[in-house]
Formats: structure tokens, C-alpha cells, sequence
């Protein structure tokens, strides 16, 4: 399967107008269907309008399935289910994302098509876009934050383009997507995909714009649409673009480039039928004793290190996690050691609290992170104590106790001391495991 979209991919690089017309027949592939299945698998998910779980489809016959899939698809007889429309809380904010949730069969469906066509899409892809991209993360974006601030860009326009999944026109993603793709079947697949709908309160709502949150292939047609403006983006002219999926950053050297560039993002978006949130949109100058920004839940602020004998110490820029990363921190932690949940073991949320810290931290320990992650352990531990206090029906003074002193590993809570590694101009963020026993550096 990687040699086949290697070879797309290749394709696609070496003639940038090629335009690529026998697709449709490569999506009913049964290694392609298979593949997608096990990728649907990997995710797992909740069901779609038609109430069908992954395990569901495992008792129906995975092979039985594709097979029927497959035929589907060769005979234009496919059509895909709305989607089940739920909300789900922003973290850190009360707003609510509108996610929607397709049937099991038709992420299948989705997952091999983005199979087929992310190689091809990718080919064209510019290095300013880090989002939802194979072999790209966040943290590559990140990095760029800390290499140009370093080079002296810091004046920054930040924003979030409005409703950006929502508000995507159908026509004109369709008009982005022929410019590689002219397989009529492929073309019928996606406009199906794309007018499919969503359900919510029994109602089924078909609109003109979008590509809903929640699908498979929805952030790879968010990244084929936004690309138009990154191939026209003049990084001498208007500053260094980071784009992640509809999170903007612009790097620039001076206030009149920074309002020039804001202009000229609005002008871009405009001709897309996009708006910046005028939220979320402001330029921020990166200084000592300044204001910073928030991007990709990292808080971002110039800072200056602390010379020796009182020398002046270097300026660099520092991230650590978030105001509204901290809030969801705590909010899940407090979840998880919450009244209803004594019944379990300490054992047991212990082991769910360890689950969750092991993850958050692993994203945010590439940052100057310690003092955050100090907070949010010690919070970690006061919930523990009151989980205690409450099991034995005594004060909290006594879970303190039991916590602190008569647990000798404090209940076998994880530590996350030595887990940061602080960012560092045009150094890889990924550091090599460490071998040998040799303290990483």
C-alpha cells in the first residue's frame, strides 16, 4: 500500500498539471478497502444515524462488507447516510464544536478515497501547512514559531478562520479538487460525500457549504481548499506563514508588515468566502515584558534567561501550556477522581489519572514546561487526597497524610520531572531516545 501511493505521489510531483482521470477504480481495490477498514478500526468511533457500532460490523463479516462496498461503489448504487450531528465542548471555553459523526461503512468509504487521493494532493502541498498532513505535527509548526522569532520576526498576526469546516463552499472546493482530479466517478463520490447532509434532532439538513467536522476526509478537503492561499503567499512581502488546518499564524519584522499582511489574509479569505474571527484575530509584538500568543495550545512569550554574574541573558522564545490547557487538564483530572467514581479501586484512578498525564504531557513536554506540569501534578495529588478522605470517610488532612507520607511512591502517581526538553532555534524538535543511560541534554 505505501509503494501505491508513492507511486501517486511521485506522479503527481513530477508534472503539476497532470491531471489524474483512473482513480475511481483504485478506491474498490480490496487491499485499498482493507486498509481503510483497519484505519476505521484503529479509531474506532461512535455509530452513525444507523446505529451501527465497528464491533457490529466485525459480527456482520469485515470481507462481507467490502465486498458489498465494492460493488456499490463499481455500480454507482453507493450513497452515503447523513451524518449524526452532536456538540461537544470546547476545552477551556463554553462554546460548543458541532462534530459529525458518518455511519461505520461510510468512513470506510471515506477512508479510501483519502487513501487514493492524499498522495496526489499532497504532491502540491506547501511547507507552511502543518496540519492533518502525513509526516507533519504540530510541534513542526511550532518550531518554525521559535526558528523565525529567532531571526528577528516578531511582530505576529494571529487569527482562526470562522466556522472554517462549515463555511466551505461546495462549488468552489469542487473546482479546487478538478484542478488534479477529472475521474468522474471519484468526482460523483465526493459530491455525494460532500451533500450527504447531517442529521440532528430527526431532521436531515443538506447545505451548500462544509465539509463536516468528524469525517474521515473532511481535513484533507479543508487543506486541498486553504491551500489556494498558501501557493500565493509571498513570504519576502508579507512575513512567514504557519498554518495549521484554520489556526493562522503570520511571523513579521515590523508592525506596517504585520497590519499589511492581516490585510492581505482577509483579502485571501474573502475570495475563498472565509472570514478571519474577529476574536481571535490581533497582532501581538513578541517582547520582554510583553504580551504573548496562543497557538496550538502553547502560550508563547519572548523571555530573557538569566546571565551569570549578572550579565544580560538571551532573549528566546518560551512556550509552555496554556491557560485553557491547564483548565481542561484539571477539568479531566477532576472527572476522573470525582464522588461517583469510589466505588472503584485507588488503583484503578490512579491508573486512569496516569493514562491521561502520560498523554497530555507527552504533547506538551516538547516546551518550557516544568512550572505547569509541577501545577498540575500537585493538583493531580489533591484530588487523590480528597478521593481517600472521602473513601474512608475522614478528613482531609488524613488523605494528605496518606498521600504524602504513608505512600511511599504517593499512590503510584507518575512522576513528570526530566520529561521536558525545551525548544531551541533550528535544533529538530524530536530528540534520539536516549541510549546508554546518557542524560539527554
Amino acid at each position: 500500500m505505501r509503494a501505491f501511493q508513492h507511486t501517486l505521489y511521485r506522479t503527481a510531483k513530477a508534472d503539476s498539471g497532470r491531471r489524474f482521470h483512473t482513480l475511481g477504480d483504485k478506491i474498490v481495490r480490496s487491499d485499498v478497502l482493507m486498509r481503510a477498514w483497519f484505519q476505521v478500526h484503529r479509531n474506532q468511533g461512535a455509530a452513525g444515524i444507523d446505529r451501527i457500532t465497528v464491533d457490529q460490523v466485525k459480527e456482520y463479516g469485515v470481507t462481507r462488507l467490502l465486498d458489498e462496498l465494492a460493488a456499490e461503489l463499481r455500480e454507482g448504487r453507493y450513497r452515503p447516510l447523513p451524518a449524526r450531528r452532536v456538540l461537544i465542548p470546547k476545552p477551556g471555553t463554553g462554546e460548543q464544536r458541532p462534530l459529525s459523526i458518518p455511519a461505520v461503512r461510510d468512513r470506510i468509504v471515506q477512508a479510501a478515497t483519502k487513501i487514493v487521493l492524499e498522495p496526489i494532493f499532497e504532491a502540491d502541498m506547501h511547507d507552511c501547512s502543518f496540519g492533518f498532513r502525513p509526516k507533519r505535527s504540530a510541534h513542526d509548526g511550532l518550531q518554525v514559531l521559535v526558528d523565525e522569532a529567532w531571526r528577528g520576526r516578531r511582530w505576529v498576526v494571529e487569527t482562526d478562520i470562522a466556522n472554517c469546516f462549515e463555511a466551505i463552499p461546495h462549488d468552489r472546493l469542487m473546482k479546487a479538487i478538478e484542478e488534479r482530479v477529472c475521474d468522474q466517478s471519484v468526482l460523483r463520490l465526493l459530491r455525494a460525500m460532500l451533500r450527504a447532509g447531517v442529521m440532528s434532532d430527526g431532521v436531515v439538513r443538506k447545505a451548500v457549504t462544509g465539509t463536516p467536522q468528524g469525517g474521515v476526509l473532511s481535513p484533507m478537503l479543508a487543506n486541498v481548499y486553504l491551500h489556494q492561499i498558501d501557493r500565493v503567499w509571498d513570504v519576502r512581502e508579507h512575513g512567514v506563514l504557519v498554518r495549521y488546518a484554520d489556526d493562522v499564524v503570520v511571523m513579521c519584522r515590523t508592525r506596517r508588515q504585520a497590519e499589511d499582511a492581516l490585510t492581505h489574509l482577509r483579502i485571501l479569505l474573502a475570495e475563498l468566502g472565509l472570514t478571519p474571527k474577529a476574536s481571535k484575530t490581533r497582532i501581538v509584538h513578541l517582547s520582554e515584558d510583553g504580551e504573548g500568543l496562543d497557538f496550538l495550545g502553547f502560550h508563547h512569550r519572548w523571555v530573557r534567561s538569566q546571565g551569570r554574574s549578572g550579565a544580560k541573558g538571551i532573549g528566546f522564545l518560551a512556550r509552555w501550556p496554556s491557560d485553557k490547557a491547564m483548565t481542561h487538564a484539571r477539568d479531566v483530572i477532576r472527572e476522573l477522581t470525582v464522588r461517583s467514581r469510589l466505588l472503584l479501586s485507588v488503583n484503578t484512578i490512579v491508573g486512569a489519572v496516569n493514562r491521561f498525564l502520560r498523554g497530555w504531557t507527552g504533547y506538551f513536554r516538547y516546551g518550557n514546561s516544568s512550572v505547569r506540569f509541577a501545577k498540575i501534578r500537585d493538583y493531580a495529588l489533591m484530588r487523590l487526597a480528597g478521593v481517600i478522605a472521602k473513601r474512608h470517610k475522614r478528613s482531609r488532612a488524613y488523605g494528605r497524610s496518606v498521600v504524602y507520607y504513608q505512600s511511599d511512591d504517593q499512590l503510584g502517581l507518575i512522576s513528570l520531572e526530566g520529561t521536558v526538553y525545551a525548544p531551541r532555534p533550528f535544533r529538530a524538535w524530536r530528540r534520539k531516545p536516549n541510549v546508554g543511560g546518557e542524560r539527554p541534554r
